[in-house]
């Protein structure tokens, strides 16, 4: 189905099972403990050995030498694999660096070796028994050193985050010089890690020269493209199966080491294999979003009109890598005839950067709206009044390019009048709860959407029920709800009728989890498929007209009801397709807005942080399912609390490493650190988009929480602090006198 004009009327405008709030049918699985997760796939692959992955003790050079000996001898050990062993690998495509290293060491804790045993602690046991020498080179892990000599450089997160080396509208510097009222700051954001919850984990049995693995993975057709190339395998020769994903946070978008190891490791020992990567190998061996530095200019007019705004970003990452492209959102979110933005990439040898939840956006509305807010200040408006006053309708780069939705406005206002913003006082450190100061803070949400191909196969069986297939991921999201949403609202069904099959490389090609982009494009496919079965139902049944209706498991056209049922009585009816989309995203700026709203309290004597109240208020299209939507955005906002007050991967700048590289020492909120939520959701639907009239609220849920967080900060202390997490040290000897 090609999508080149905006959604006219469709069986899913009636609504009455798509938009509703539903129990993810996925629910009892998962809390029965009965959803298998990668590492669980005990009958498919019996008699499994277990491997445990050996990552380098160095961030750059080679290995001299590995002793092999002890570790072969040791109990249960059916061997072991290295680069040596394995033999020339290929690279994937969305790979920066290769996931099996030797000789040459691109980073610490790339795998350099797996160890395959009868049990887990017999593998555990060698592992420790390999002797491995290093020659150890100088590197780079210092980013505000190496950004003095970055080159300017382009980027695209492929997730609807981009932007050019550097791009200019009108002139800047001469429009930032005449402003009567100026701001010039620059802001940091640390490395950050997915941290979910289920490891990277695989199993990997081959059939003759066919291989399968039960995965960890968010995309099935890119990890299965680039498995085989590593591999030097025809893409038909290998399977990956992954029905449920513990969380993945884009940290499993791309093949990593745990799928490849896993296979190489049963090659090797004629036996299904089973990885899980240790929870200290993770920080390191995966990818992690990189740390910036942001330099943010704006210059405005007296009344609060912008004049000038540039936004200046550097980043680090690995040779052939790119930039966090961070200033994304500022190329969209306000209005101003005068602009600049820039990436600068420095070349480092940390552990590979790559894509985490909202890549892009995330940590370059951490830094801008704080300037929103300092700019308010300077210009003594009220921060949501600020906002509101440099809305724009079209992208202030290209005016003649209009928003196909945009109700950044009314989230801003309505959310302030939900949350109590006029009883904000304006004067920082002024509000007082016993030993607790008070404050309130705002930012804007933006975060774009994507339109990509996603196809399904539905098939109605004899019995009346629908299955749907497609290889579309459920990361914790509730995709198999809202595909089953989707095929019963076009089929007249009700969702117990409806059986999804998800996670498995066998299935049509879907969109995928990532980007925010998976639940609009992924149903888009499943209502493509679903047209070609209702023309293949009204053909069996003998209806002339395709006018027809499809409820309440029957089809009706003119005077004539016939059960759906009787379409599939001589034989099941399969249909397959998939959703294309034209040029709508070019003629259109499709994007999703909202409003974060936050109050906390920040003690008096210690400085520590306690969030006390957070609103969001979100414009993304139509809300597929509001309960799964609302989850998804009180996760993101949780994040962003990570993200404002706690978490930083500290580099050793000695040595290349991330140093707290486990949950004991990366920390993370948890439910005593989260208060009440609230998200509110606006009517709309955006018929540019796609048939369903859909985007995405998972990582629009994050972006600008953090910011808003720093906000209130400020507004309880009076102390700004630009470089995040928050921790108390940077504020603890600037807070007003207690006494």
């Amino acid at each position: 189905m090609k999508f080149t004009e905006p959604a006219g009327t469709n069986p899913i405008d009636r609504m009455t099972v798509v938009g509703r709030a539903q129990d993810r049918i996925d629910g009892p699985r998962k809390t029965s403990g009965t959803a298998p997760y990668a590492y669980e796939h005990h009958a498919e692959a019996p008699n499994a050995a277990y491997g445990w992955i050996i990552g380098a003790a160095i961030a750059k050079g080679r290995i001299r030498s590995m002793n092999l000996d002890d570790a072969r001898g040791a109990p249960g050990v059916l061997g072991i694999v290295t680069a040596q062993e394995a033999g020339k690998l290929g690279k994937g495509n969305f790979n920066t660096v290769k996931l099996l290293g030797g000789p040459e060491i691109d980073h610490y804790h790339q795998a350099v070796a797996i160890v395959v045993a009868e049990t887990f602690e017999q593998a555990r046991a060698a592992a420790g028994l390999v002797r491995i020498d290093y020659e150890r080179v100088k590197g780079q892990y210092d980013l505000a050193e190496a950004l003095k000599t970055a080159p300017l450089t382009g980027g695209d997160s492929d997730e609807g985050s981009k932007a050019p080396a550097a791009d200019r509208t009108g002139k800047f510097e001469t429009a930032f010089a005449a402003a009567p009222v100026t701001l010039d700051a620059t802001y940091t954001t640390p490395d950050h890690s997915h941290a979910m919850m289920e490891p990277f984990a695989s199993i990997a049995s081959w059939y003759g020269d066919q291989v399968t693995v039960w995965t960890s993975n968010q995309m099935i057709a890119w990890g299965r493209g680039d498995l085989a190339k590593t591999l030097g395998l025809p893409k038909e020769k290998v399977r990956l199966i992954s029905p449920y994903v513990g969380g993945g946070f884009g940290g499993k978008l791309f093949l990593r080491a745990d799928a490849v190891m896993a296979a190489l490791g049963a090659r090797a020992v004629g036996r299904p294999v089973k990885v899980a990567m240790q929870r200290p190998l993770m920080a390191n061996n995966s990818t992690h979003r990189p740390a910036t530095t942001q330099r943010i200019r704006i210059g405005a007019a007296k009344d609060g009109t912008i004049q000038a705004i540039a936004h200046e970003s550097g980043s680090g990452d690995q040779p052939g890598g790119g930039p966090e492209t961070a200033v994304n959102q500022t190329k969209l979110l306000y209005a101003g005839p005068n602009r600049l933005t820039s990436m600068r990439l420095a070349v480092m040898n940390l552990p590979e950067g790559n894509a985490m939840r909202a890549p892009g956006e995330a940590p370059g509305m951490m830094a801008l709206e704080i300037a929103m807010d300092e700019m308010a200040e300077k210009l003594g408006l009220d921060p949501v009044a600020f906002r509101v006053k440099n809305d724009t309708q079209v992208d202030p780069e290209k005016p003649d390019r209009r928003f196909s939705q945009r109700q950044l406005v009314r989230c801003l206002e309505e959310g302030a009048q939900r949350f109590g913003w006029s009883r904000r006082n304006a004067k920082p450190a002024q509000v007082r709860d016993g030993r607790w100061l008070v404050g309130m803070g705002v930012a804007s949400a933006f975060r774009n959407h994507m339109n990509m191909k996603s196809a399904a196969r539905v098939t109605l069986g004899k019995d009346g029920r629908v299955v749907v297939e497609t290889d579309m991921t459920d990361i914790g999201t509730g995709s198999y709800t809202i595909v089953a949403q989707t095929a019963a609202e076009m089929m007249g069904l009700p969702m117990s009728a409806v059986e999804v099959r998800l996670g498995d490389s066998d299935f049509p090609v879907s969109a995928g989890s990532g980007g925010q982009w998976g639940a609009a494009n992924a149903t888009a496919g499943v209502y493509a498929a679903c047209v070609k079965l209702r023309e293949a139902v009204a053909q069996r049944l003998g209806f002339n007209s395709a006018d027809l209706t499809f409820a309440d498991g029957k089809v009706t056209g003119g005077n004539r009801s016939v059960s759906l049922k009787d379409a599939a009585a001589s034989g099941p009816l399969s249909a397959e397709d998939r959703i294309e989309f034209g040029d709508l995203d070019k003629s259109w700026q499709l994007s999703t807005f909202g409003a974060h709203f936050v109050e906390v309290g920040v003690d008096a004597y210690t400085g520590v942080t306690r969030l006390r109240r957070m609103l969001a208020v979100c414009a993304a299209g139509r809300i597929l399912n509001p309960k799964a939507a609302r989850s998804q955005v009180i996760g993101a906002m949780t994040m962003g609390v990570g993200s404002a007050l706690m978490e930083e991967l500290a580099v050793d700048k000695r040595f290349g490493f991330f140093v707290n590289h486990d949950l004991a020492g990366y920390e993370v909120p948890v439910h005593a650190d989260i208060p009440h939520q609230e998200v509110i959701f606006l009517e709309e639907a955006d018929d540019k988009a796609n048939p369903m009239k859909a985007k995405g609220v998972g990582e629009l849920g994050l972006c600008g929480v953090g910011a808003a967080i720093a906000n209130a900060v400020y507004n309880a202390t009076g102390v700004r602090i630009r470089d995040y997490p928050l921790t108390l040290e940077k504020h603890l000897d600037r807070l007003p006198v207690v006494a």
